[in-house]
């Protein structure tokens, strides 16, 4: 059994602040080949996650600790949806259907997230990223 306990999070944080993408996941799952991905993503201001999509699996974010900003995109790169996920303003998580654009967006320092999807990881092609057409 693997605790999740703020000595768990403070090391993931802190791996995260040294990477130079600003983030870092402690995987539960033993493989990438595994068919659920359960990991933590401790981000920090300035992480750049682009937009993108899973075309065949939903994906699921649950605030642990910090602030993030989740939008959802059309096809076009414009913004359909936002939600800020915060325990103090009491959302604190969203579930994101398969084929939807995302990205997440640090508000807040040493923020952590719980993220759930299908397996196995496959590294995005170039029509997994969303290439903006406003910039």
């Amino acid at each position: 059994m693997k605790i999740i306990d703020e000595h768990l999070i403070n090391g993931v944080i802190e791996e995260a602040r040294k990477s130079p993408r600003l983030r870092m996941n402690y995987n539960f799952h033993q493989s990438l080949d595994d068919k659920c991905h359960r990991f933590l993503n401790a981000l920090e201001i300035g992480t750049e996650i682009p937009i993108h999509h899973h075309v065949t699996k939903d994906e699921t974010f649950i605030l642990l600790k910090g602030r993030v900003r989740v939008n959802t995109y059309d096809d076009n790169g414009e913004v359909i949806q936002t939600v800020v996920l915060s325990h103090d303003e009491g959302r604190i998580g969203v579930d994101i259907p398969k084929n939807t654009w995302h990205t997440v967006e640090c508000l807040e320092p040493n923020s952590v997230i719980f993220e759930v999807k299908e397996g196995p990881f496959v590294t995005h092609e170039k029509d997994g990223i969303l290439e903006r057409k406003n910039g």
